[in-house]
Parts: structure tokens; sequence; C-alpha cells
């Protein structure tokens, strides 16, 4: 009876076995994750953000779900970052400029650099995160990193020199309103969320930005005219976060496929904000509005202005103790190169 017994739970056993081999989807854990985005739904970058989502879903065979909240609507843009921290949210995009001075590395990308375009400049946020390591960001694991392209002037009024500007209340964030104030505007410091209705209701005279706020934000419907300042044209990073215990819980599989598609969605955000430049100038077009593209003398003189944007940030981040030298040019060669790939 004995030998019966000890024979049925080998049997037993044996079964048990065979079910996991040939059947792991079976005893495989589902990980359900949140993920905040500031962008509104209707955005591209939520649409790039959503097909992230997808893919990774798609790659793991369905052993990852995440569930997205677009337009800040589970963290909003400035509480982002540190609702990934906390748990609040799994995983979260937003941007660094709206924690000002928390992020001093990764802030010189924001530099008034004369970025070309949006894949470029998302190119080089990355790479130069790469080669920078921040220890800023180790609180969160970066999945990766986005950067729209050139940010230009966008008023109520047309702006054709700097005697136009000075004055006028231009909403920015970051960097950007440092180079608002050097340019001798008055910057006022807001989000894109709040920037239509202080459009319309003339609480700023125009905004610094990217063209695709135009159409993806309806900037294009309050104001009159576009100011073709790439010679002075900075960018904005924006982050894709993960909560750093959350992460390590994943199996190595898992962690695999995120970091193998977010590698690959580099270039599809950054596609993605050329794309929606290439709308968003249209649209204002459509709109009727004006572009101005600044004369020889005016460029030099923007370009001449914002100089010290640049030395300054040197100088704040080496009384942080870093060195700011090192950091610029560390970004300056990375746009160099980047520049030269298709």
């Amino acid at each position: 009876m004995m030998r019966y017994h000890l024979r049925r739970l080998c049997t037993i056993a044996v079964s048990i076995l065979l079910v996991a081999l040939t059947c792991p989807p079976c005893l495989a854990k589902t990980w359900h994750f949140t993920y905040s985005v500031f962008f509104p739904a209707t955005h591209g970058q939520a649409h790039a953000a959503a097909a992230w989502s997808q893919e990774v879903e798609k790659k793991s065979g369905g052993r990852i779900k995440i569930t997205m909240f677009p337009g800040g609507t589970l963290t909003n843009a400035k509480t982002c970052f540190d609702g990934v921290v906390s748990g609040i949210s799994d995983i979260g995009m937003s941007v660094f400029a709206y924690n000002r001075g928390r992020f001093p590395v990764m802030e010189a990308c924001d530099l008034p650099m004369g970025y070309p375009n949006g894949l470029t400049a998302t190119r080089v946020v990355n790479s130069y995160f790469k080669a920078t390591a921040p220890k800023e960001l180790d609180k969160v694991k970066v999945l990766y990193l986005h950067a729209h392209g050139p940010g230009l002037l966008h008023t109520r009024k047309p702006v054709k020199s700097l005697s136009d500007l000075k004055g006028m209340k231009i909403r920015s964030t970051g960097l950007s309103a440092k180079v608002v104030k050097a340019l001798g505007g008055v910057p006022v410091a807001m989000p894109q969320s709040s920037t239509y209705e202080a459009l319309q209701k003339s609480v700023v005279e125009g905004t610094f930005g990217p063209v695709e706020v135009l159409k993806g934000w309806r900037q294009a419907d309050v104001i009159a005219s576009t100011t073709l300042c790439q010679s002075v044209g900075y960018t904005t990073t924006m982050y894709v976060v993960m909560n750093k215990r959350k992460w390590a819980m994943l199996p190595q599989d898992l962690q695999s496929i995120m970091e193998e598609t977010s590698e690959q969605w580099i270039d599809v955000h950054g596609k993605a904000w050329d794309d929606l430049d290439t709308a968003g100038l249209a649209y204002s077009l459509e709109k009727g509005n004006g572009s101005i593209a600044l004369s020889s003398d005016e460029k030099a003189a923007w370009e001449r202005l914002v100089t010290p944007v640049v030395t300054d940030y040197i100088a704040r981040v080496h009384a942080a103790g870093l060195s700011g030298e090192n950091l610029v040019e560390t970004l300056k060669s990375t746009i160099a190169q980047e520049s030269q790939k298709k």
C-alpha cells in the first residue's frame, strides 16, 4: 500500500511539472502598471506613449498590462516625477523643467543651442544622459527621454525685432525663462496646459515653444504670428521613468523587453515631434497667422544676448559642485555627432 501511494504521489508531481513546462502562461504572473502622462489624450506624443505601452504588452505576451492616464489626470505635470518615486504611478512622462533646479545635469539640454529638429534633439538628450549618468535620476529607472524641435516665439502681435519684444510678457519654463529675460521680455512661468487660456485672456502676450503647440495645444487659435528664431532655439527635455521598486520586481526577460522597446521608441518620439511641428505650422497658416524670419542683424543680436544664459548655467552648477564646462562641452559634441546622422 505504501509503495502504491508513493507511486501516486510521484505521478502527480510529474504531471504538475509537465503542465508547468508545457504551459508557462498558466503560471506566469501578469504585471499591471499605471502610466501618468501630462499630454492630453489627443496629442501626438500621447499617441506615441500609448503605442509604446501596446508594444510592451504585445512583446511580453500580455504579461505586462499598462493603463495610461493622459492629461495629468493621475499626477499633474509638476508632481509627475515625485508621483513615480512615491508609487502614486508606476510610470510617468513629464518635463524636467517643471521642477526647476532639481535636475542640474539634465538642465543643460534645455540651453539655447540652436537644435535643428525634434529627432536630433531627442537623440541628443538620450545620448547625453547615457554619457553623464546623472545621480539626480538615481531614484527612478529611466526608460527613455525625448525632446521637441527648436522652441520659437509665438505672439499675439508680430515680433520682428528685439525692440518689438522688449517688455512683453512671455510664457516660458525652465531655462527658456532665462532666454526670454535675456532678450528683453518678461518671463511668466506656466505649463502648456495653462497657456491657451493665458494667451486668450492676455495674461501673457506670447509663448516660447515648439511649433507643434500651435495645433497640439490649439495655441494657433490665440496667437497671430511666429518669429522664426531657430538660431537661439532651445529644446525641452521630457522623461519617461519608472518606479525603481516596481522595476526591480520585474523578471529579467520583462525588463529586457521594456528596455529594448524604449530604445526603439526614442526615434518614434523624435520623428513624431517633427511631424507635429509640420502639422502645427500648417494649422497656424490656415488660421491666417503669419511667420517672420529674423534679419541677419537681428539674428546676430539675439544670439549675442542669449550667450550669458549658457555662462550663467555653467556658474550655477559649478557652485553645486558640478563641472558646467564639461557638461556643456559634452552636450555640444553630442549635438554635433547626432546632427550628422540621418
